[in-house]
């Protein structure tokens, strides 16, 4: 004979929360906040302390400026994408041949064959050479200066203009330099008006002094050994006797020696 024994059925437990606990807004605010912290360390770490592409087949743009083109191309082949070149600009700072801007910028996913435009630095920018004509050359000088020129040298031509006025500039106006590049500024004599005189038969001696009266200067002394004039005098001068020419003109002269 067989007893049936009656057994309660056991509890179920089940874990609940109590009804206050969603209706406390500070604790529902503290789990917004902790969500929150999770997911912003969660892409912190995907997406700066362990970058990587979000597609399949993608890859990112490596960071390319600052470096000559050559290591740019071979940086950007690397990750697997192409070259467009985007010409060069001028660029106050970067040498020329550099990398100075890129598209798409760095750190971006982009699809594999993707072409990454470069644009490199073309060197300072060209200075062009300022109008300083007429002017006195003292100002000639400092405007050519304050354009980011060098005025290295002053060279004088015989001109109707007064004595001391820029004529021209070598190279001239308008010319497109580097900078700091070296500008030769011509300046006026003055209009060819003294007669010069005839220094033939002279000493060395007596022809410097007639041509500074003359407002002339003796500029270089060549001797020679000849047959046809007295040792120590002049046999030949340039310019020639009679020439017009402006205050302070240069008088060369060549002067006999013993044979």
């Amino acid at each position: 004979m067989r007893f049936r024994r009656h057994v309660p059925p056991s509890p179920q437990w089940r874990w609940k929360l109590p009804d206050a606990f969603f209706e406390d807004r500070s604790i529902r605010r503290w789990l917004l906040y902790l969500a929150g912290a999770v997911l912003a360390g969660y892409l912190t770490a995907y997406l700066i302390v362990f970058p990587a592409p979000l597609l399949h087949g993608h890859d990112v743009v490596p960071r390319v400026m600052g470096l000559n083109l050559a290591e740019a191309t071979n940086a950007i082949r690397q990750a697997g994408l192409q070259i467009q070149d985007g010409g060069s600009e001028p660029d106050p700072t970067a040498p020329q041949g550099f990398v100075i801007w890129q598209d798409p910028p760095p750190g971006v996913s982009a699809p594999t064959g993707l072409r990454v435009t470069l644009v490199s630095s073309d060197g300072p920018p060209k200075i062009p050479v300022p109008d300083v004509t007429g002017l006195a050359v003292a100002l000639a000088q400092h405007l050519i200066a304050a354009s980011g020129l060098v005025a290295t040298q002053v060279e004088s031509v015989q001109a109707a203009s007064p004595p001391g006025l820029t004529m021209m500039t070598r190279p001239p106006v308008g010319s497109v330099l580097a900078p700091g590049a070296p500008v030769t500024v011509v300046v006026s004599r003055g209009a060819p008006t003294i007669p010069v005189p005839d220094l033939l038969g002279m000493s060395q001696g007596d022809a410097r002094t007639r041509v500074e009266v003359e407002g002339l200067q003796l500029g270089s002394v060549t001797r020679r050994r000849t047959a046809s004039g007295n040792p120590g005098t002049v046999i030949a001068q340039q310019p020639a006797a009679g020439t017009l020419a402006a205050p302070g003109t240069v008088v060369d002269i060549v002067v006999a020696r013993s044979p």
